[in-house]
């Protein structure tokens, strides 16, 4: 069990670091925080008649009914819309969000080490090849799948899904293979 509990805490620390890089230093997800010179005045609008939230716009109150919801997509349709996340305060303190960022990729890890420990006489390629199956599958089921019907960037998440868990993969591969009871 300490073997595993290792290989989740590298492991986790492998995905952290990574998410820390791909977010800061390499800019893989520059698409997806874009800069709009009237910032200023947008937030201003946004902060006199938005609560804490994320907004589909336009929308329709949840009470409409089926030809209302009709009749608005249809006259939607190829008009402007957005996807909004607006939050009334920014918070300087990220503590406790890298905390839970290290907690989620360790559990994710300590997971993916159970499934791999599962495998009779693996292999460094398969490992590798199971990992980054991990990462793809995560990227399809959420990122991707988003991408597709609020028309955002994939890309970085992609990267994300092949290199951060090629990356455990190796470090899993040599971790679980050098310590594995014979």
């Amino acid at each position: 069990m300490s073997r595993h509990l290792i290989g989740a805490l590298v492991g986790g620390l492998i995905l952290f670091i990574w998410q820390f890089l791909s977010w800061s230093m390499l800019n893989v997800h520059g698409n997806e925080m874009r800069y709009s010179a009237q910032q200023d005045e947008i937030l201003e609008v946004m902060e006199k008649h938005l609560v804490d939230g994320q907004y589909f716009m336009p929308n329709l109150p949840p009470t409409a009914s089926s030809e209302e919801h009709q009749a608005f997509m249809e006259n939607a349709t190829g008009k402007p819309w957005a996807v909004v996340q607006y939050h009334s305060s920014m918070e300087n303190d990220m503590v406790m969000n890298m905390v839970r960022g290290y907690v989620a990729d360790f559990l994710a890890i300590f997971l993916l080490i159970w499934i791999l420990i599962k495998i009779p006489d693996f292999s460094l390629l398969q490992i590798i090849l199971a990992c980054v199956i991990v990462g793809l599958i995560s990227f399809l089921t959420t990122s991707y799948l988003n991408s597709i019907w609020f028309e955002t960037y994939s890309i970085g998440a992609l990267i994300d899904a092949v290199v951060q868990w090629a990356v455990c993969g190796l470090w899993l591969g040599f971790w679980l293979r050098r310590s594995k009871p014979v």
